[in-house]
């Protein structure tokens, strides 16, 4: 196994992002053109998405057309449409006779308190986003659906920076797993190698915990795996589920109350291979990509030599 670069390293994966940098939100898009069969797991407790049920095991779906990681809450779900616009334009989606209909599944970060709060991703953001997709490396850090992420804020101090990351590993000459990712948890980052504390503070003794009807709802960490190993949806499933170990490895804590957690999980080819090396191909992307996006986006400098496959 090597690392490679990013997501797009994927056959049949495109992606696009758009963001305001004035108001700090934005969003990042995965097209499949060709399709993808594809799962899902949600671990959070505070999820905000949409098509989520439709690429579940035992539903009509087979494949999906995008994966829309956004910003803005609930209102930034509308952007959505844009992305859903531009594929029927390309004339990419599920064929329903009359029309084709682009299955997009999407999942939001809670960005609000940073930058704008009325300034959210939409319709056009998301056109804006998918018209820019292509099989270039994405930006980490500050950019797209991470410009507007934070992390870390249950330590008791300001909360630093979050960050979009994204990386790729080539199990061998036929078989690749990307994961590309936003990190705006409630927990703090650590780099699970060296138990650097990337952003946040790990003295358990000083983490602030909500009053007594205090909501918080400013958290999440979402993750999208794509890899070109043939995968039916309830391996794509399973993928997802032990993608998320990789969460866990560099969130403390994770997965909590207040944090919505949610990771795609998508095939995209033909290749025989097995599934549990798929999956821990992927957590491990998606510990790294976390620690990528978070480093890049509050300008820290990684030891890349610790991190061999």
């Amino acid at each position: 196994m090597e690392w490679g670069k990013s997501i797009t390293d994927v056959p049949g994966v495109t992606v696009g992002a758009a963001h305001n940098g004035e108001a700090q939100t934005g969003c990042t898009v995965a097209l499949f053109r060709k399709g993808a069969v594809a799962g899902v797991d949600v671990r959070g407790s505070a999820p905000g998405s949409s098509e989520i049920e439709a690429i579940k095991p035992v539903r009509v779906v087979d494949k999906i057309h995008g994966v829309l990681l956004t910003g803005g809450s609930a209102f930034g779900l509308s952007a959505s449409g844009g992305v859903i616009k531009y594929l029927e334009e390309e004339e990419v989606g599920y064929d329903v006779g009359v029309a084709r209909v682009p299955i997009v599944p999407t999942a939001v970060i809670f960005d609000l308190r940073v930058g704008s709060s009325k300034i959210r991703p939409d319709f056009e953001m998301g056109y804006e986003a998918a018209k820019n997709a292509s099989t270039a490396h994405p930006e980490i850090g500050l950019h797209g659906v991470g410009i507007g992420a934070s992390a870390g804020g249950i330590s008791g101090k300001d909360r630093s920076r979050g960050g979009f990351g994204t990386i790729s590993i080539k199990i061998n000459d036929k078989i690749t797993v990307g994961v590309m990712t936003v990190a705006n948890p409630l927990g703090n980052v650590i780099d699970d190698r060296t138990r650097k504390v990337i952003a946040g503070n790990l003295n358990r003794n000083e983490w602030i915990l909500p009053k007594s009807g205090e909501v918080w709802i400013e958290n999440t960490v979402l993750a999208l795996v794509a890899t070109n190993a043939k995968l039916n949806k309830e391996e794509a499933t399973k993928v997802a589920q032990m993608a998320q170990d990789g969460i866990s490895r560099t969130i403390i804590p994770a997965h909590t109350m207040y944090d919505g957690d949610v990771v795609f999980a998508v095939s995209t080819g033909t290749e025989e291979y097995n599934i549990n090396i798929i999956g821990d191909a992927a957590a491990e992307a998606v510990a790294y990509s976390i620690i990528m996006g978070v480093s890049a986006a509050n300008g820290i400098e990684l030891d890349t030599t610790v991190r061999k496959l």
